[in-house]
């Protein structure tokens, strides 16, 4: 079983940064894909950004490409979402996932555990 905190949330202002980390509970952290979604009111939840076990390969929706980095520290057991040049659309509660099998990073439905995710507001 893994177990998977969000912190990092808050209220900025457009054009702001936030860093978002997700801490796992599990021995094996290095052997899971993780990935960051988010969903906004009344939207469906969406793929944010995803990163290998190695921390090699990186993915990112066209939306935030540029804007948000994801890394991973296996050491810590952590992965995080470096969040620059905010804007009022990146609004959303944002969740934390992870995956054991390859394939495609943006689906949500391959993600075997999720965490409860963390609101992050961006006013304009």
């Amino acid at each position: 079983q893994v177990q998977l905190a969000e912190s990092g949330g808050g209220l900025v202002q457009a054009g702001d940064s936030l860093r978002l980390s997700c801490a796992a509970s599990v021995r094996t952290f290095s052997r899971y894909a993780m990935g960051w979604f988010r969903q906004a009111p009344g939207k469906e939840r969406e793929f944010v950004a995803a990163i290998r076990w190695s921390g090699g390969n990186t993915y990112y929706a066209d939306s935030v490409k540029g804007r948000f980095t994801i890394s991973r520290d296996n050491a810590n057991n952590a992965v995080s979402l470096q969040m620059n040049s905010l804007k009022p659309e990146d609004t959303a509660v944002y969740y934390c996932a992870a995956r054991w099998s390859p394939g495609d990073y943006r689906r949500i439905d391959e993600y075997n555990y999720w965490g409860q995710g963390t609101q992050v507001t961006v006013s304009s």
